[in-house]
Order: structure tokens, then sequence, then C-alpha cells
């Protein structure tokens, strides 16, 4: 079981050629197995939408409901445990997506599929790219 970084996510969904070998045969694992996203993903990619940085081709509804469709990707919700564990961090990094995210792949006790070098960098959780 693993939990994909936003950026996995969304190439999982729409651009797979962006994951790395390793990746792309942890995301065929996956599709058999389950794997798990945080919800605040969904947020983040929608943010960056709304401020022009990201052109998805759909709608952040659109996407978020193809996720929640596919059998294979559980999007987890950013419950209170979540946000307080992700206040607890001792990391010195402000990107709120990126602390949930953390907290949410502690929480379930799964590495993080990521390409994301500040999350690479926290030793706390196990990254795989």
């Amino acid at each position: 079981m693993i939990l994909l970084d936003t950026h996995a996510l969304l190439w999982w969904a729409l651009d797979p050629d962006q994951l790395s070998t390793t990746a792309a045969d942890l995301i065929a694992q996956m599709e058999r197995r389950g794997g798990m996203a945080s919800a605040i993903s969904i947020w983040e990619l929608g943010v960056k939408i709304q401020r022009g940085k990201l052109e998805l081709g759909i709608s952040i509804d659109k996407l978020a409901h193809r996720i929640e469709r596919h059998s294979a990707v559980e999007l987890v919700a950013v419950d209170t445990g979540i946000w307080l564990r992700s206040l607890a961090l001792p990391w010195d990094h402000r990107d709120p997506a990126d602390r949930v995210i953390v907290a949410t792949a502690l929480a379930r006790g799964v590495p993080i599929l990521t390409k994301d070098v500040e999350i690479r960098r926290f030793e706390g959780v196990e990254t795989i790219w």
C-alpha cells in the first residue's frame, strides 16, 4: 500500500508518462491492491488551477469524481488527528499540503510515492520514486 503525493496522483490519473519506472511499477501494483491519496491533493490541484499555474483539460470536480470512482485510490479525508499530526511534525517546512500528506502517511503507516525533494528529505517517513 502506498500514498500518492499530489503530482503522482495527477500523473497517474492524466499523464502516466511522467512517472519514473519505479513509480509506474508501484502504480501498477496499486491498481491491483489499492492505494491512497490525501484529499488535500484535490484542494492543492484546485488552488493551482485557480491561480493559473495548472491547466488540466478537465475541471477539478471531474478529476476528483474520476479518482473517487476508481477503486484503486482511496481519498483519505483530512481529519482532526491528521491536522494535529501535521502541526507536530519536527519539520521546518511550511507547505500545508506537504505537511498533511506526510502526516497522512505516518497515520496510515505507508510510504509516500513522491518526486518532491522536500518530502524525500524528511527523515520520518519512507518515500519512493
